[in-house]
């Protein structure tokens, strides 16, 4: 059977990545695609554990490496067990964060530096790497007003940072499209949603296609 494809999206806070992933999976699925809609960290039983200690708002002693280290270790067990499976069944697998959200925020942001937070993570996920990269684009200002707006998103530890942080993790982002561009494309974010899901469908469409008569 002929490998799947593993999509994965990422942005800083308040981009509305998540919610467009869910449009996106809603017309996939429409259009008779196999999926899996899954995120990080999270996903599974274990990942979802690991989740709450990593982004609960009471735990702001975390030390950088330690943050780190936790999101590599959620990343492993969902990759293995839910991401992996799926993709080996041919499914096309999107997933809401992946390696890059950790070069960003905890290699660039907490200064960590992006080649040594990739070292950490490529003995979590072996040579995995997602085939297509979504980045939604926003400046943080409008990322966090979007935030404070929305009464029923979840806000997490990453969420209370500085506006600099924010400022970094963009930057961060920006560095990595500039190091994986065939990977990773840029949907402006700062949009209207139906004009972010019709740039969405657009790029993911294309791809699935190229990839397909390949």
């Amino acid at each position: 059977m002929k490998r799947g494809i593993f999509i994965t999206v990422e942005g800083p806070e308040g981009a509305g990545k998540s919610t467009i992933l869910g449009l996106l999976h809603e017309k996939l699925q429409q259009e008779g695609y196999s999926l899996l809609l899954t995120r990080e960290p999270g996903g599974i039983s274990i990942s979802e554990q690991i989740r709450e200690v990593v982004l609960n708002k009471d735990n702001t002693t975390m030390d950088e490496r330690t943050e780190a280290l936790l999101y590599a270790a959620s990343r492993r067990q969902h990759l293995v067990e839910k991401v992996e499976p799926a993709l080996s069944e041919g499914e096309i697998v999107l997933c809401d964060r992946f390696i890059d959200s950790s070069l960003a925020y905890q290699g660039h942001a907490r200064g960590l530096g992006i080649d040594e937070v990739y070292r950490i993570n490529k003995f979590a996920i072996d040579d995995t790497m997602p085939d297509l990269t979504l980045y939604f684009d926003i400046e943080p200002e409008e990322g966090l007003q979007r935030i404070h707006k929305n009464d029923d998103r979840e806000v997490n530890r990453l969420d209370m940072e500085n506006l600099s942080f924010h400022h970094k993790v963009r930057e961060g982002y920006h560095l990595l499209v500039d190091r994986f561009p065939e990977r990773i494309k840029v949907i402006d974010a700062s949009d209207d949603i139906s004009k972010v899901l019709d740039q969405t469908l657009k790029v993911v469409k294309h791809f699935i296609h190229k990839r397909n008569v390949l």
